[in-house]
């Protein structure tokens, strides 16, 4: 059934965002007695019959509702690609897999400095419909390595290829802890020291050398195979 977004979704008749009522009519052509379902992005979901059609609007009416607590899940802080649609898979994936924030951090080695956050939020929103998600997951905008992790009161796990004392991901870890993801030219030894003076764990992602959008999913995979 097809999903929607409305963020103000409430019981009783309502329409949809202009958007998504574009989507609505043109894209998938659906008229009124359609069922469809809607989430707010905030837990919220129901279950409604389409009312009313005209050009620019989408009314429905909310036969059933109810609402999902908040999954536990990681976060991640990663370093945009240069090749941008890399990094825009990368969100796709993420989303898909169970992600709880992104943020985008500039790094020293970082080869792309510059984001257009409006074009990653689109983004992590086809990506929450599609994999049929209650939660919109927030993606903050691109922020300085030491400003984030200066600013950040979760515990910290930074995956690198410099030399120190790495464990593997476990189920021990913090499930709400934020992943750091560097650059194709890795951390520099100043912000993995940065990192650590802020009790950062130093984690181990394999004996392969992992590309920065290869390195993010499959840390984000094994954090939520190991919290079951």
């Amino acid at each position: 059934m097809h999903l929607f977004y409305q963020p103000e979704l409430k019981n009783g008749l309502s329409e949809l965002t202009e958007e998504e009522a574009h989507h609505a009519i043109k894209a998938l052509r659906l008229k009124v007695g359609d069922r469809v379902e809607i989430t707010d992005g905030k837990g919220v979901r129901a279950k409604a019959i389409i009312s009313d059609v005209s050009k620019r609007q989408c009314s429905f009416e909310v036969t059933e509702q109810f609402s999902e607590p908040i999954p536990v899940l990681p976060s991640i802080a990663i370093a945009p690609t240069k090749n941008l649609d890399r990094f825009e898979w990368f969100l796709e994936k993420a989303i898909e897999i169970g992600v709880h924030e992104i943020c985008p951090i500039l790094c020293s080695n970082s080869e792309r400095r510059v984001l257009k956050p409006e074009r990653g939020e689109k983004i992590v929103l086809s990506a929450m419909k599609q994999s049929q998600r209650n939660w919109l997951p927030k993606i903050h905008p691109l922020t300085p390595f030491s400003e984030f992790v200066s600013n950040t009161h979760e515990p910290l796990l930074i995956a690198h290829c410099r030399d120190g004392k790495k464990v593997h991901l476990s189920s021990s870890m913090n499930s709400k802890s934020w992943i750091l993801i560097g650059p194709e030219g890795d951390f520099t030894k100043e912000e993995v020291e940065l990192a650590i003076s802020k009790k950062a764990l130093e984690i181990d992602l394999g004996e392969s050398r992992l590309r920065t959008e290869t390195a993010g999913i499959f840390a984000l995979s094994v954090m939520n195979f190991l919290r079951g």
